[in-house]
């Protein structure tokens, strides 16, 4: 069985999913970090260790905490991309074990202006 995506820039059919082998563990988050030129992006490295990267516009911002976000349950990727006027902007988090791979790969769907 194949499901359509909807929303703009879907253009394709996906797979349902079906048994497969589901990767466990966080992985390299240089998988993630390789994807962020520095002419476009500031990268920040705190003293806890954690990364943040943002756009030079300001409208998108990726912060990576590999013990956990401060103040939050577990939290190890937060990904915030800032709205328009006229549309909302959204959020994601994962938790501290999500593999990077993953984190990457929602990355890889946005689309280069």
């Amino acid at each position: 069985m194949a499901v359509a995506p909807t929303g703009p820039g879907f253009s394709t059919t996906v797979e349902a999913p079906r048994l497969r082998e589901w990767q466990l563990g966080p992985g390299q988050p240089t998988l993630v970090m390789d994807q962020f030129s520095a002419e476009d992006f500031d990268l920040i490295v705190d003293d806890r260790a954690d990364v943040h990267v943002s756009s030079k516009d300001g409208r998108f911002y990726l912060g990576r905490f590999p013990l956990g976000r401060p103040g939050m349950d577990g939290e190890g990727w937060n990904i915030a991309v800032t709205g328009t006027a006229k549309v909302h902007g959204y959020h994601l988090s994962f938790d501290t074990e999500t593999p990077a791979d993953v984190v990457a790969r929602v990355l890889e769907i946005s689309r280069r202006l």
